[in-house]
């Protein structure tokens, strides 16, 4: 008999998760504009993070597969991301904010992909309702981008760090209402009854096109993630304005995740992810050469659902269904890792080319990279369906 899914202590973690997104994502960069740094050294200071992404999961998920002490290594991460980041209130000058980047980062990446797998050993059968409970970070991270963008319009930047400490202490607090489940059942739930799924975890050409297309994915995204706010504010909006804009892209997110079920029970993952990719393309030139328009901007903001949500929800299963069970741990740990590689060289190209190059061709780049990763999956992926199909069969003779 299954243990009832632990739904809201699950979800609370996803809330707060991704409200620390909500608080980076938009306003790290506005602040380090505040404190006079320039473009490129913002987009050095953004890139830090992405690249810890690179690095930290792998090392983390190594060490959970080993120890199988998920939860453990979670709160230890949450506790570990607070204090490193209380460190900015001894000084903000570059040498020191990096050195904050970099521990805060490290323990920060340790966290998600272990909760990933943690979820998904509660969710058991029901895989396909892990949208469900991941929307509520799409929640949070809604929440923090409207209320940040009123209280820093009434009160300035000063009181930045105060705020994302407040998000953290969040994660602290959630990762102790989480509940372990026992190993065993992990196993099981995450192997289910496929015999196929051994075949699918030793197949590493499908991985590999995967976790590149993932990092340009990624790479596509650091314009957007380290000077929208920025960008907009030079075009006139509000920071209040800006943090609806991003609200709202984050509640097309959640439409989407409402939907995913749906979605992964009519349309191949491949599918999916493809097509997420060509209306990322889409997304990045009208934000790059029409955003001076509202209403093109909403639909910009929209497209969100596919650029992050379907494709995330997709990735997430990608990988349960390409990993051993004993190897979900690395399987996550890589998808992040390649998602940080990709963000890294994102962030850092774009601080370049925006200062030398401007907002428009900046974006035209992100977008020419989401186009170059459709059609990598489109082609590399090719054929690899039907032999897994043609495998699935041979194992039911």
């Amino acid at each position: 008999m299954s243990a009832v899914l632990p739904y809201w202590r699950l979800s609370s973690f996803y809330f707060f998760y991704f409200a620390l997104l909500g608080a980076i994502a938009p306003f790290m960069a506005l602040y380090f504009d505040h404190l006079g740094f320039s473009a490129a050294r913002i987009g050095e200071l953004i890139a830090i993070p992405m690249l810890m992404r690179c690095l930290a999961p792998s090392l983390w998920a190594w060490l959970a597969d080993r120890s199988q002490k998920r939860l453990a290594i979670v709160r230890l991460g949450a506790i570990c991301t607070l204090l490193s980041f209380s460190l900015i209130f001894f000084s903000q000058s570059f040498a020191w904010l990096a050195l904050i980047m970099v521990l805060h980062a490290f323990f920060w990446h340790a966290i998600l992909a272990q909760f990933e797998v943690i979820t998904l050993a509660h969710l058991g059968a029901q895989s396909e309702r892990y949208s469900q409970l991941r929307l509520w970070g799409s929640v949070g991270f809604m929440l923090v981008v409207i209320g940040f963008g009123y209280l820093f319009d009434q009160v300035g930047l000063a009181y930045y760090p105060w705020a994302i400490l407040a998000v953290m202490s969040g994660i602290v607090l959630s990762s102790f209402w989480v509940p372990a489940r026992p190993e065993p059942l992990v196993t099981q739930a995450i192997t289910g009854n496929n015999s196929t799924a051994a075949a699918r975890a030793t197949s590493i050409k499908p991985v590999v096109i995967f976790l590149l297309g993932v990092a340009l994915m990624q790479l596509s995204h650091g314009p957007y993630y380290t000077f929208l706010t920025i960008y907009l504010i030079d075009l006139n909006y509000s920071r209040a304005m800006i943090g609806w804009l991003w609200a709202l892209g984050v509640l097309a997110e959640i439409g989407l995740f409402v939907i995913m079920p749906w979605l992964l029970r009519h349309i191949r993952l491949k599918h999916i992810i493809i097509i997420s990719l060509l209306l990322a393309a889409l997304r990045w030139w009208l934000l790059g050469f029409y955003a001076d328009s509202l209403l093109v901007l909403l639909f910009i903001q929209v497209l969100h659902a596919a650029t992050f949500g379907s494709f995330h929800a997709a990735a997430i299963h990608f990988v349960q269904r390409h990993f051993a069970a004993h190897k979900q741990g690395q399987g996550q740990g890589l998808y992040v890792s390649f998602s940080g590689i990709g963000g890294a060289l994102g962030a850092l190209y774009a601080g370049y080319t925006w200062q030398t190059l401007g907002a428009g061709i900046t974006f035209a780049l992100a977008s020419a990279v989401a186009l170059l990763a459709a059609v990598l999956l489109l082609f590399g992926l090719a054929g690899i369906e039907n032999a897994q199909s043609k495998l699935s069969k041979d194992s039911n003779l």
